[in-house]
């Protein structure tokens, strides 16, 4: 099985045709998909101006969402080998329970599903290395009271999500699956305040 590196030299490649280059930057998906495989290639298509059921895409717009999307792996890669570092010298010290922000880093090690999307076509506009920088950043400075990727408040809680996790908050502004250790107790509560099934709410 192709890496992600072995595939995105299968984009890049001019001599192959535009469809088999469009296939690989799908499996890049397989290995680094920051929202989700199916949210992650509709936020590559909008930024990149790649119609998602277009089969034969213009080469160029194909590179440019390649291009975001390797940049936000690099960023990813770099804060997971800081995370490494970090366990390896935590236990050193005989600190061995992980904290609850390791805790849910371990079930998205590799870079697939770090903030899923409820919905394939919601999601945060700012490009994935963006969107990934504030998410580092909420991680290092603890829990908050509102997104960490868009900063709004409005946070429904969802009892029906089809990913891992089957439940949380979810943001009603950019459609995150909000990490639970990101937020306050406080804001927790408050996102259970509203609780939506499906099509219904109750509050």
């Amino acid at each position: 099985m192709a890496g992600f590196r072995a595939l995105a030299r299968e984009v890049r490649n001019p001599r192959r045709h535009i469809t088999a280059r469009r296939t690989s930057l799908r499996k890049c998906l397989e290995r680094f998909a920051p929202y989700g495989h199916r949210a992650t290639w509709h936020h590559l298509c909008t930024s990149s101006g790649i119609p998602p059921e277009e089969r034969r895409p213009d080469p160029l717009r194909l590179l440019t969402a390649l291009e975001e999307l390797e940049e936000a792996r690099t960023l990813w890669l770099a804060y997971e080998a800081d995370f490494a570092a970090r366990r390896r010298q935590e236990k050193l010290l005989g600190i061995r329970q992980p904290s609850t922000v390791d805790d849910w880093h371990l079930n998205t090690w590799g870079g697939c599903d770090i903030i899923p999307c409820e919905s394939p076509s919601t999601h945060p506009g700012d490009r994935l290395a963006d969107v990934l920088r504030r998410l580092i950043a909420a991680m290092e400075s603890g829990p908050g009271s509102a997104c960490p990727v868009c900063a709004q408040r409005g946070l429904v809680w969802r009892e029906d999500l089809d990913r891992y996790p089957s439940a949380g908050p979810v943001c009603a502004d950019c459609g995150i699956v909000v990490p639970l250790p990101l937020l306050t107790t406080e804001a927790l509560a408050a996102s259970r305040g509203t609780v939506r099934l499906g099509r219904y709410a109750t509050v």
